[in-house]
């Protein structure tokens, strides 16, 4: 390696390993603070912010050395980049790196090619800041917390630029991966709402100049829910837990989706209530079900029901007027928009088996799996059952 490989590298992991500010830094490795503030701002960490501090001089936190270890697709530790930062200072090919350190070729290169400083050096200690920092959840949309490129892309379009233009142009100057964004995330910045702080007026910029995104293949003229809420428009105390009263439903199907059970959980309590369905799943049954469970509910409990997009919630309307409770409906292939759902749906399986026939389990039969459920502690709810957190809601309201 050269001499000033090895002063950099220095630097960079004594900031990106062992924590310390720039300053302290500089002075370990004998160079001026402006000197380390131009190597931190080349190497495309300015707006990094890793585990532990903040970035830029008052030093920016420890970094686990080996993240994902013991896992059978572990991560790249600190030292599998410390060989291929030293291997390909040697002018070892990407297989061969793989070979050495048991992984594949691809890994290697893909490794190289995402974390490769603007100077067209691999500097190992900030890739694995880089990737440690990339790996975090949940992640800040670019076109919220970096106002600069919001500015930046409307200039672009207020001079005609498209959005595939404009990320071809970012991604070619070479900038820190900050300041760079794909067209993708540019139109769901226009086209989605609370998405990104671009002015709102901008769509009128592009070409076709559509207020809403056109979807794509062919469009059900018949569908049921065309005049349905879609979860975009559930009030924001549904997605904080904080209120009770909002329930997320679907259907459990047996074998053949010859037979089905419907399942409700509430999203505070978890409280499970599951839907007796002797004579089918069609629209008509599953309306009559909901209805005569839920309407056992005081009225603030009912305060909204979330389903997915199956037709058997077709008679949505009749519902929602017979319980006085709007239901709202995921996007498409959207399971995890009703992820209390699932998660209960996982755990009544133990009792309701996939491939197995669920019309010979009758209404006493999921009564008693529902209490078994409701009366398991959960984590959730620093373990207490949801039975008991329904039943203290009830007894302060009363």
């Amino acid at each position: 390696m050269t001499k000033v490989f090895e002063v950099r590298e220095s630097f960079y992991s004594a900031v990106c390993v062992d924590g310390v500010s720039l300053n302290e830094a500089a002075r370990r490795v004998g160079v001026a603070s402006s000197c380390a503030v131009r190597w931190w701002r080349q190497a495309g960490l300015m707006d990094m912010k890793p585990r532990g501090g903040a970035v830029g001089g008052l030093g920016v936190g420890r970094v686990d050395p080996s993240p994902g270890s013991g896992r059978f697709r572990r991560a790249l530790t600190l030292h599998d980049r410390q060989v291929i930062s030293r291997a390909v200072q040697w002018g070892m090919s990407y297989a061969k790196i793989g070979m050495l350190l048991d992984r594949d070729k691809s890994v290697i290169w893909r490794e190289v090619d995402r974390h490769r400083a603007p100077d067209g050096q691999y500097y190992p200690s900030v890739a694995h800041l880089a990737a440690t920092v990339g790996r975090a959840r949940p992640k800040a949309f670019k076109l919220v917390v970096n106002q600069a490129l919001c500015r930046r892309i409307e200039e672009h379009m207020d001079d005609g630029w498209s959005p595939q233009l404009i990320a071809r142009v970012l991604a070619r100057e070479g900038i820190a991966k900050i300041d760079r964004v794909s067209h993708e995330t540019i139109y769901r910045a226009l086209y989605v709402q609370t998405r990104g702080a671009l002015r709102k007026d901008l769509y009128k910029k592009l070409s076709l100049r559509r207020a809403a995104r056109k979807a794509r293949g062919i469009p059900r003229q018949n569908s049921p829910y065309r005049e349905a809420f879609t979860i975009r428009q559930r009030p924001p105390e549904v997605a904080d837990r904080a209120v009770p009263g909002h329930w997320e439903g679907d259907l459990i199907l047996g074998t053949g989706n010859g037979s089905a059970v419907g399942t409700l959980v509430e999203r505070t309590t978890r409280f499970v209530i599951l839907l007796h369905l002797p004579n089918g799943h069609d629209a008509d049954s599953v309306a009559e079900a909901m209805v005569r469970e839920m309407s056992k509910l005081p009225g603030h409990l009912r305060r909204s029901i979330t389903w997915d997009r199956g037709t058997e919630l077709a008679r949505y309307a009749d519902i929602q007027l017979e319980l006085q409770t709007p239901i709202y409906f995921c996007d498409p292939h959207s399971p995890w928009q009703r992820g209390s759902n699932e998660n209960s749906n996982r755990l009544v399986r133990f009792w309701l088996p996939k491939g197995s026939d669920l019309s010979v389990f009758t209404a006493e039969d999921l009564d008693q799996i529902a209490a078994k459920l409701n009366a398991r502690p959960r984590p959730t709810l620093n373990m207490r059952t949801p039975a008991q957190t329904l039943n203290e809601l009830l007894e302060h309201v009363a």
